[in-house]
């Protein structure tokens, strides 16, 4: 008798294994919804529906939650990808939930609109009644998502509790939610920054161009460098200066950092992450920089 012996490479693994949880979700809940923002993360999620359900189209919506303080790259990727793909794009502004009165805009040098995005995600979730929304986060990025489930429980306040989720043996996940409450699921849960950019360069994904090496006017801020850009409320003291950046995760422009590289290409990206030993948002995120606690703060008031 023949036999045949199938290895499979980490990254078919991790993707067979994320392709397993886009379906199931898509089976289970009426009204799955994806959150892509333009980065690196949400682009490969959306590679894997693709993947998922080809040869028919992604069958449910994106979902943005802009803060209206985001790089003019980003979202000019955002636009031209969902076109392509066919795909339906909601949009949740932070700054409707300004002009409604839902959130009062943080103000001073370190003014973000980053935390206001809870609200804005949370009226949205409830607007368009969606019951699964996809996100791009991993364990790997900082202690509170490393206590995530891949589908993760959130009540009717869009509140998260760790201790109030489901068990997960094996691939066994519990989709049953009663009116009012939804889940967050993430497929890339078991994947790695170096997994992402290894699957990028091996899928041919574009990104957009802020991710490689590129000189941009900037300044410094507690270490970090800053875009200078008009809502990033620069002092007087924080002179802006030109230096050769990129940028390892896209958030909001305002507490987002760059890093010094001159890695212009995937293969010298990847060199350079496979190095490093700083993960991506302590290195460049200046709104969980204030407490190791700082994400777990805004994941139970129902952040991402």
């Amino acid at each position: 008798m023949q036999r045949c012996d199938y290895l499979l490479s980490q990254l078919d693994v991790l993707e067979a294994e994320s392709i397993h949880i886009i379906r199931e979700v898509a089976a289970e809940f009426e009204r799955p919804v994806l959150l892509f923002s333009g980065g690196k993360d949400s682009i490969v999620m959306l590679r894997l529906a693709q993947k998922a359900f080809r040869p028919a189209p992604i069958p449910f919506p994106v979902m943005h939650v802009d803060t209206g303080h985001n790089f003019p790259e980003v979202i000019e990727y955002r636009d031209r990808r969902v076109a392509e793909l066919g795909l339906r794009l909601v949009v949740a502004s932070v700054q409707d939930s300004i002009d409604q009165g839902r959130v009062v805009e943080e103000t001073g040098r370190r003014a973000s609109r980053n935390r206001l995005q809870t609200t804005t995600l949370l009226d949205a979730i409830e607007e368009h009644r969606f019951d699964a929304a996809f996100g791009g986060a991993r364990r790997d990025e900082e202690k509170a998502r490393a206590k995530e489930r891949v589908v993760s429980f959130r009540d009717e306040f869009g509140q998260w509790d760790p201790k109030n989720q489901r068990p997960e043996l094996w691939n066994l996940y519990n989709t049953r939610i009663r009116q009012g409450e939804h889940v967050r699921v993430f497929p890339l849960s078991n994947w790695t920054e170096l997994d992402i950019w290894d699957y990028i360069r091996r899928e041919e994904l574009e990104l957009p161009p802020i991710y490689f090496a590129h000189t941009r006017r900037v300044f410094e801020r507690d270490g970090m460098l800053l875009a200078d850009l008009p809502y990033a409320n620069r002092g007087e003291d924080e002179p802006a200066f030109e230096a050769v950046v990129r940028y390892r995760t896209v958030g909001d422009a305002s507490c987002t950092g760059a890093v010094k590289s001159t890695a212009a290409t995937l293969d010298t990206v990847i060199e350079e992450i496979a190095a490093t030993r700083i993960t991506e948002r302590g290195q460049t995120r200046a709104d969980d920089r204030s407490s190791e606690a700082a994400m777990e703060d805004r994941k139970k008031e129902g952040y991402f």
